[in-house]
């Protein structure tokens, strides 16, 4: 508890005063803190900042879709009435000295422009220089042009039409309508009176900071009274983001149950038919009408605007995305297998003897994953095997490799003044430096905006991957300093998101060139991540709170563009509870990744004989059912869709399931529900179960991917009548093979033999009820 100690009355009104005044200005009084979100909206609650509102089209060339807009001169005002006071937005008169070098309202460019038929690309600049195209590491490359969309122009507005959708720009005063192919509207952009309320909520504009001068802008636009938002990246708080502030800024989560984010992404879903990714590494603060109902309003930390706008359903949405920012390819099929790990395997006997324990329980397992004890001293990332605990770290892992195993190292980007790599960072300048160009916090970062420093890592990294390992942890990333110079020429204002993402393609792409897997464990991400799989959702408590803020997370990261994800069975903070880690193993063997990890024991045998087997039958029936996860990887990878699906992603037309966060679709046609609390039942929004009419390969459940028979295979038929059903197969040697089955007296048959008798189909049918 604070005291305060007030001992005379005119301190006492002192204190009171300047309480009021913290109060009535909305100072927080919390000071913000090394790694705290940046809230980029607070910009555009300051008294001294100048704000300019688009008010009217200049000029506009309907055939390049390039134009000027006026932005009107607005300042902070208060008003006084019945007791309160109001701030309020209205008509400004520049300052500026000279004025005659100043513009009142100044008239800067923008541009309409459409990479497909179902993709809208808005950029506007805050200041007279020309946009730039230049290349972008969240682009999967450049930005295509799409020319079928036609326009008209009258003295009102230009009028752009295409397949999926219409866009009208309304010259004054200014506004964007974008609408479906039906001609119903989806959103708008919001300006000064729009609409007409006591309130003032932000309009479409930007701020000058008085602090820099700097510019900030506010991209707002309508929302419906019944929309629902969804997206952001692995956000763990309600799936619907409506009524919700998203900062988002790259920071460790602590855990699952918070506001932080590892993986933030600046893209948004609504359900009312549109999408929205703002192209940019800047801090971003999304208000999904919490500030104000009816607006969603986009905070940007960049002096541009550049805005991609996406047409249909939710599939359509996140096709176009991907197809912007990049699809995952396919990782190895060993990693669709089980990782056992825990916080920490440190000695080449402790990794032989879970070895062995994994094959003597029966437990199916494909990794063993080594965290942050591998080296001589526990955290102290140097990339070599303990010389005191691992013989032969080689051998080890060439042996392990004949029973099976893969092997996953621990790292990070921090090194520490201990670590003798550090004299080494820092003499070759590998390092991001603070604001006077010297060290930054206690750590040496790595700038992996330096090409010179990257390849230094590379080297290390290349090191291990030779002698064996079969992938290596991407842990951290969030914590790039945001005040810092980087070798990119640009500050931490730019650098500090953008670093998951050069981080995630430094290990992807040496990983890639020594080995030929396309296989991370990553814990960070920004857009075009998506493009180095496969991620993890961090830290999370061990709690059934906690195990549904990581399925909303890996959720609304699926939404976001990504195919992988996993998340560390039972909990991760402490010893896992029998129960929960019971519960959240049956929800993890249905993700397209499943990892043991966290404070041990987390090898079931040391729990009781009873988890153990139940270890090996939900481990078995993921290993049975590989080829459909396998069939479904390869689909999903192909149109950039999420192998967790969100009840709406398969079922947009179905009210209730944009309702749902504590379900999923794992690929197209299984339906899990998982148990949050202890229980071997709970109530169930029943799409389905499996889809009807489907057929699910199967295969005879084997001790490791590597032991799989993919020559005998099981059809395992799913039909409430005699209708034909179809589905999915694929193997190591085969592509993605559509399977079609019809039934007859006899039962059901393939329609025709894709491999030609190479494989044995056994056909069955399960239950109808």
């Amino acid at each position: 508890m604070m005291i305060w100690t007030l001992p005379c009355p005119r301190r006492t009104s002192l204190f009171l005063l300047t309480l009021f005044c913290f109060l009535a200005c909305g100072i927080n009084l919390h000071a913000q803190v090394l790694g705290d979100p940046v809230d980029v909206g607070q910009d555009f609650m300051k008294m001294e900042n100048v704000y300019f509102v688009g008010s009217g089209v200049k000029s506009f060339d309907p055939a390049t879709g390039a134009g000027t807009l006026q932005w009107d001169r607005y300042l902070r005002n208060t008003t006084l009435s019945f007791n309160k006071i109001d701030v309020t937005l209205g008509p400004g008169k520049g300052t500026e000295f000279p004025g005659s070098e100043y513009d009142q309202s100044p008239i800067l460019p923008f541009s309409i422009t459409f990479v497909s038929p179902r993709t809208i690309r808005l950029r506007m600049s805050t200041r007279s220089v020309p946009m730039s195209d230049g290349s972008s590491l969240m682009l999967a490359g450049p930005v295509r042009t799409d020319n079928s969309w036609k326009v008209t122009q009258n003295d009102q507005a230009i009028v752009y039409k295409g397949e999926f959708g219409e866009v009208r720009i309304i010259k004054q005063p200014w506004h964007i309508e974008i609408y479906d192919k039906s001609g119903r509207l989806l959103t708008k952009t919001q300006n000064i009176g729009d609409p007409a309320t006591f309130i003032t909520p932000i309009p479409f504009s930007f701020v000058r900071r008085s602090s820099d001068l700097s510019r900030r802008i506010a991209a707002t636009f309508q929302l419906q009274h019944d929309e629902k938002i969804f997206g952001c990246g692995e956000s763990f708080t309600r799936l619907d983001k409506r009524g919700q502030r998203v900062n988002v800024f790259t920071r460790d989560g602590m855990g699952t149950q918070n506001e932080y984010m590892y993986k933030p992404i600046p893209f948004l879903m609504s359900n009312n038919g549109y999408g929205m990714f703002v192209h940019t590494t800047a801090p971003l603060t999304f208000d999904f009408g919490k500030y104000y109902d009816a607006h969603n309003t986009i905070y940007s930390g960049d002096e541009n605007l550049d805005l991609f706008i996406f047409l249909g359903e939710p599939k359509d949405i996140v096709s176009e995305y991907t197809a912007l920012t990049g699809r995952s390819p396919v990782p190895p099929l060993w990693s669709f297998g089980f990782w056992m790990s825990r916080i920490t395997y440190n000695s080449e006997e402790q990794v032989r003897n879970v070895a062995a324990q994994l094959r003597a329980h029966r437990v199916p397992t494909d990794v063993i994953h080594l965290d942050t004890g591998w080296f001589e001293t526990d955290w102290r990332s140097d990339f070599k095997f303990s010389a005191s605990r691992f013989k032969d770290p080689a051998k080890m892992l060439a042996d392990l490799k004949q029973q099976g195993f893969r092997v996953s190292l621990w790292q990070y980007s921090y090194f520490t003044s201990k670590n003798e790599l550090w004299k080494e960072m820092v003499s070759k300048g590998y390092y991001v430096k603070n604001e006077s160009g010297e060290l930054p916090f206690e750590d040496a970062t790595l700038d992996v905006s330096n090409p010179e420093a990257v390849k230094w890592y590379q080297g290390k990294l290349a090191t291990l991957l030779k002698m064996g390992v079969g992938a290596i942890k991407v842990d951290f990333g969030e914590g790039a300093p945001l005040t810092g110079q980087y070798a990119s020429g640009r500050s931490g204002w730019y650098e500090h998101n953008l670093y998951p993402l050069r981080y995630n393609k430094a290990v992807a792409e040496i990983t890639k060139e020594v080995s030929g897997d396309n296989i991370i464990w990553a814990r960070s991400a920004w857009a075009g991540s998506q493009r180095y799989p496969l991620h993890w959702g961090g830290d999370a408590e061990n709690t059934d709170s906690a195990m549904a803020g990581e399925l909303r997370g890996g959720l609304s990261f699926g939404l976001s563009g990504f195919t992988y994800w996993s998340h560390d069975l039972g909990g991760f903070v402490q010893k896992a509870p029998r129960d929960l880690y019971r519960r959240w193993l049956g929800w993890g063997v249905l993700t397209s990744h499943t990892r043991a990890h966290g404070a041990p024991p987390r090898e079931p045998w040391e729990y009781d004989e009873a988890l153990t087997e139940d270890f090996r039958k939900a481990l078995g029936l993921k290993y049975s059912l590989m080829p459909y996860i396998y069939a479904q990887a390869k689909d999903s990878s192909a149109r950039g869709y999420p192998m967790l699906r969100t009840l709406f992603f398969e079922y947009p037309n179905d009210p209730t399931s944009w309702t749902i966060d504590d379900e999923y679709m794992f690929g197209s046609t299984l339906l899990v529900a998982p148990l949050f609390k202890p229980g071997d039942s709970r109530k169930v929004y029943l799409v389905l179960l499996v889809k009807d009419h489907s057929v699910l390969p199967h295969l005879k459940v084997a001790q490791s991917t590597d032991q799989m028979d993919w020559n005998n295979v099981e059809l395992r038929v799913f039909s409430s009548d005699n209708a034909p059903v179809a589905g999915w197969f694929t193997s190591p040697q085969n592509d993605l093979i559509p399977l079609t089955l019809e039934s007859s007296a006899r039962g059901y048959a393939l329609k025709s033999d894709p491999l030609a008798g190479k494989v044995k189909w056994q056909v069955t049918k399960a239950p109808s009820k």
